[in-house]
């Protein structure tokens, strides 16, 4: 468990992620600052509010939950992006760029996920061992 989510590296590069949309969604048109371009931001938000939420529980089992809180976020955010550049309000390039990067994250998420119940599972052999 890592209480100090400021220091993984997952964690801040979903904050970066988050404000690089922040600035891609300032260009979206007027009428949809309420409707794509909010959940975009929402969404990408998520990923690492979720991070930081699930490093301070109590246990490696509730981290878990969170991380796949956030995976789903950032599945979400996926669709959400490929959304925007078919409709024409990112660029293909720069679509390509946050793509690129939210899969890094996602992969992040999934190496984190599996290091923390590896973790968990040695515990317990541990714990059954001793008793």
């Amino acid at each position: 468990m890592a209480s100090n989510f400021r220091q993984l590296g997952v964690w801040n590069r979903a904050v970066e992620l988050s404000v690089d949309i922040y600035k891609v969604t300032k260009s979206f048109p007027q009428e949809e600052r309420l409707g794509l371009a909010a959940h975009i931001r929402k969404t990408s938000i998520s990923i690492a509010s979720n991070i930081a939420e699930g490093s301070g529980r109590g246990s490696n089992a509730q981290f878990i939950y969170f991380l796949d809180i956030a995976q789903g976020s950032a599945f979400e955010l996926e669709t959400q992006l490929i959304i925007a550049q078919k409709v024409g309000f990112i660029l293909k390039i720069k679509a390509e760029q946050l793509l690129s990067e939210l899969n890094i994250i996602e992969k992040m998420i999934s190496s984190l996920k599996k290091a923390l119940q590896q973790t968990t599972n040695k515990h317990k052999s541990k714990t059954s061992k001793n008793n």
